[in-house]
């Protein structure tokens, strides 16, 4: 079989060359290229290693961090045929026109936010605001912590579609969802059914997906939706008025919300793999909440920021706070980050967690690619006696991430941080637990993409009851886990070690 193919393609090559040599142009052309062979090599290898000297000047005035500038202008002037298309489609995370777009979209759909604030003062659901944490969230965000809220978990992708199924069903007013991957298949039809219910009793639903992430999406999906009367946007970070395409900035956030009133938030998209159906991924952990109370309009703010860039379009929805039934009343924020932020929204928060430690700080992310600053702050929290472990997935769908990963076992162990890799499967849930009573699960995961490139939520969670729920959850995690001593890393032959060094040396820009 292989044989006749590779000879059609000789044959074809053969009649190709035979129909050039007879016209005079073409004839006088190739032979022009054997005479300059050598010259015609030389001068394209001159070409792209004068383009890539020239793109690293351009990675140095606007890579954001030193690792980075100095991982991009190595591969620019080492490998120029390769680092300068991907940096021109990857690169330059300070895309000055994105971001003053996006701050430009933001300021229009600020006083959403204001009049918030003030219904949460007036319904004295805030919390304290003078705090070091209220000044730094406020700071951050503008989106202050609150009380009165309540939430619960879910693990695994299973309980997680069940719950937002159940609460669509129960939408009266509108519905808002939002996902970084959305599949066709399985699972996917479900989803485009419980919308599409949603559409018939005369909910409104409004629908928003990543370009980048859902690629794979076909049109008839979305037209099915929309012949249902659901509206659809993709992110758009595409957007043809920029000057040109940037693939960098994804939005990764996956959240529903209905009616205002309840909210998910967590690692899970649409997908059949997230319910563990990928025969070569196996089982899959992930994490999610929902929840009830004041929180919910803030995680609800951060769609609407979202969907008005998108699709240029105000919301008309419900936007009075009030308490979770029930009379809990947990204090909770939501945090959303991007790269249009004018501060590291997700690195600040995320370091103030780590040097807030007191006794335990557990991390859970299945890509793990800290830079210094995180490392100084994980070695600063083990020094103090904090008990500091960190968790992984056995393997990864990211070979660079997962290499890269390996790096840091034997330097995070110099301070007795406890490095595990979770063996039932593929653990994909972002969740922090810190001390008692402080928690987070979200979209982050805990690299540089999540950091500063991707917009993403957090939700933080400062209860005590709530955090020992997530604390048995990563207890049952870790005991699916096997602990990485550094003898297994050494063990290692010295490709791999190359291997491990040279992704660490990219994480950067991964």
């Amino acid at each position: 079989m292989l044989t006749k193919f590779f000879q059609r393609i000789s044959g074809f090559g053969r009649a190709v060359s035979n129909f050039c040599h007879r016209i005079p142009v073409l004839r006088e052309f190739l032979a022009w290229r054997r005479r300059h062979r050598k010259t015609t090599i030389a001068l394209i290898f001159l070409i792209a290693h004068v383009v890539g000297a020239l793109t690293s000047v351009r990675a140095v005035m606007q890579t954001r961090t030193p690792q980075g500038t100095i991982a991009w202008v190595v591969s620019l002037n080492t490998f120029p045929y390769v680092a300068v298309p991907a940096y021109w489609v990857f690169g330059g995370s300070k895309f000055e026109a994105y971001v003053a777009a996006r701050r430009n979209d933001l300021a229009e759909t600020g006083q959403a936010t204001k009049d918030y604030a003030k219904e949460l003062e007036r319904l004295n659901l805030l919390t304290d605001a003078d705090s070091v944490r209220g000044r730094l969230l406020q700071s951050l965000t503008g989106l202050p912590a609150t009380r009165g809220n309540d939430i619960e978990l879910l693990i695994d992708g299973a309980a997680t579609f069940k719950s937002i199924f159940d609460g669509l069903r129960e939408a009266k007013e509108y519905v808002l969802a939002q996902f970084y991957i959305i599949r066709d298949p399985g699972i996917g039809q479900e989803f485009k059914a419980a919308l599409t219910a949603c559409a018939a009793r005369g909910v409104r639903v409004y629908l928003l997906y990543d370009d980048m992430g859902s690629s794979d999406l076909p049109d008839r999906y979305l037209r099915d939706l929309e012949a249902a009367g659901v509206t659809v946007k993709g992110f758009n970070t595409l957007n043809e008025n920029l000057g040109r395409s940037q693939l960098n900035f994804r939005n990764h956030r996956k959240t529903v919300i209905v009616d205002g009133r309840t909210a998910w938030v967590g690692g899970i998209n649409v997908g059949d793999e997230y319910l563990g159906k990928d025969p070569e991924r196996g089982e899959w952990r992930d994490t999610f909440v929902r929840m009830r109370g004041p929180v919910v309009q803030s995680v609800q703010l951060t769609f609407e920021e979202d969907w008005h860039w998108a699709a240029k379009e105000v919301l008309s929805l419900n936007r009075i706070p009030e308490a979770a039934p029930g009379g809990v009343s947990r204090e909770m924020a939501s945090l959303p980050s991007g790269p249009a932020d004018p501060f590291e929204t997700c690195t600040l928060f995320h370091l103030h967690l780590i040097n807030a430690a007191q006794k335990r700080l557990w991390i859970a992310s299945p890509y793990f690619v800290p830079d210094e600053q995180f490392l100084s702050a994980l070695h600063l929290a083990a020094l103090r006696g904090v008990d500091v472990r960190v968790m992984v997935p056995e393997t990864t769908d990211s070979a660079l991430a997962n290499l890269s990963g390996w790096s840091f076992v034997e330097d995070l162990s110099k301070s007795g941080i406890r490095f595990y890799r979770y063996q039932k499967g593929f653990m994909h849930q972002k969740v922090m637990l810190v001390d008692d009573e402080t928690c987070t699960v979200g979209t982050a995961n805990f690299d540089n993409r999540s950091f500063r490139l991707n917009f993403e939520l957090t939700i933080a969670v400062f209860d005590r009851s709530f955090s020992g729920q997530v604390a048995q959850m990563l207890e049952r995690d870790l005991s699916n886990s096997r602990l990485v001593g550094v003898q297994e890393v050494k063990e290692k032959g010295f490709w791999w070690h190359f291997g491990m060094r040279s992704a660490r040396i990219m994480s950067p820009v991964q």
